[in-house]
């Protein structure tokens, strides 16, 4: 039991499925991001995660290349599970499998979430831009 991250692809519906479901909490219902939005057509090119505390799903993420870049996307951990460090589990684990790549890895950070990519090694830069409504800055892996 305890805490558990695995990686799959979309083809393995069953886990899709609750990282659906957690999506739909954080980014639909609790965002106010639209589904057309949230679920788009980059599913099938992306590793995806899901993390699981005692067999509950609580967790999940994903991550793409584009180009010759890794483009980490959709954390999202239940408002419930938030503050116990969880996030921080799901972010190295995911950090160390696109690393695999030795590909520059960046993400587009919420700005209520910047502090947690930089406490992982992550800088910002460029200009302030809003996705889906929501202000963002792009953020690179530097360490």
């Amino acid at each position: 039991m305890g805490l558990k991250i695995e990686s799959f692809k979309i083809e393995e519906a069953d886990k899709f499925e609750r990282v659906r479901k957690i999506r739909e909490s954080v980014f639909v219902i609790e965002q106010e991001v639209a589904e057309q939005e949230e679920f788009d057509e980059f599913e099938g090119d992306s590793t995806h995660y899901i993390m699981s505390l005692d067999e509950k799903p609580i967790g999940t993420a994903r991550w793409r290349t584009i180009g010759d870049q890794v483009k980490l996307e959709r954390f999202a951990v239940l408002k419930e599970f938030r503050g116990m460090k969880y996030g921080d589990s799901l972010l190295e684990k995911v950090i160390a499998d696109a690393s695999r790549l030795n590909k520059p890895i960046y993400l587009h950070a919420q700005l209520k979430a910047i502090p947690f990519y930089a406490r992982r090694g992550f800088k910002q830069v460029g200009d302030l831009f809003l996705e889906c409504d929501i202000e963002h800055y792009k953020m690179e892996k530097t360490s």
